[in-house]
């Protein structure tokens, strides 16, 4: 295990995490996460906020390297994108990967540019041949650039394409066998969308091929209408994990054991024990449940 660039400690061991229920990390957690060591935790980082030359980000990401393996998850690689992927873009995340060695390494089924404009979102794209060609071709680029296979993110969906000749699980599923990846499941997403599209959520888990998923995020939705009383659920990441999510995720964890979970929340963000809380509970479905710990999966 190579050291972090100041030349401090070694790290711990960037190994699978068996078992174990994590974190978004959050600067304004880390001392009082370094003065409270939690052997069997971890923690996610999105690329993007660390893809710098240097300054208090990444010496803050190296103080918690130090004493915790993290995940590294990406949110602007544009993976669904119609034109090439960003070459400076992918540079960046190649650094910071081989900087920081994470066990985990994930992108979203999303696009998020067009031309020179970078849209501030994840938006959905159609499910058909030329967009299967389209995304494979970019995930076998960040693939062999990084050395290392990734996890696709399930998204959060607010409409249907009406040129979609594959369902969200069809298209997944081809993805994987084409690519060689695995998916990040995100539990908080698949209620989401199954509530705003019209469609039940333990049908697409029904489908999905839950053998390829080497993650799991967990996150909080809030409720808006669509008008004439029709709900709107929207992937805030403000709030605790909602009871739905918490029963989906029992049947998957009962179903392929202890797959790594991380708690997400982005906004609203609270105090470190209430999200450390969060994650005590998902562990202990893991303990309880996730008795077949070979299904776990690993980038």
């Amino acid at each position: 295990m190579r050291l972090l660039s100041t030349g401090g400690p070694e790290p711990v061991p960037a190994a699978p995490f068996c078992g174990a229920a994590g974190t978004s990390f959050k600067p304004q957690h880390l001392e009082d996460i370094l003065a409270n060591r939690l052997p069997r935790h971890w923690f996610e980082v999105h690329a993007e906020n660390y893809m710098v030359a240097g300054g208090p980000r990444l010496r803050d990401l190296e103080r918690l390297r130090s004493d915790y393996a993290i995940s590294i998850h990406g949110v602007g690689m544009s993976i669904g994108g119609a034109q090439p992927l960003d070459s400076t873009h992918l540079g960046r995340f190649k650094d910071l990967v081989h900087r920081f060695d994470p066990a985990l390494i994930s992108e979203h089924l999303a696009w998020s540019t067009h031309g020179r404009t970078f849209y501030n979102d994840l938006l959905p794209l159609p499910y058909n041949s030329a967009t299967l060609i389209n995304v494979c071709s970019h995930i076998e680029q960040v693939q062999q650039a990084l050395g290392r296979t990734i996890l696709l993110e399930n998204p959060s969906t607010y409409v249907t394409c009406t040129d979609s000749s594959l369902s969200e699980t069809e298209f997944l599923l081809e993805v994987v066998r084409r690519t060689g990846c695995g998916l990040l499941l995100d539990i908080n997403n698949v209620v989401v969308s199954a509530a705003n599209n019209g469609y039940m959520a333990h049908d697409y888990l029904a489908a999905l091929p839950l053998d390829a998923v080497g993650e799991i995020h967990l996150a909080g939705h809030c409720e808006e209408s669509a008008g004439e009383g029709s709900p709107l659920l929207i992937d805030s990441h403000d709030r605790q994990v909602a009871e739905a999510v918490w029963r989906l995720y029992e049947t998957v964890i009962q179903r392929q054991g202890a797959i790594p979970t991380v708690i997400e929340w982005d906004s609203n963000i609270p105090d470190w024990e209430t999200l450390r809380q969060e994650a005590a509970v998902a562990q202990s479905v893991l303990d309880k449940f996730g008795l077949n710990t070979s299904a776990t999966h690993a980038a």
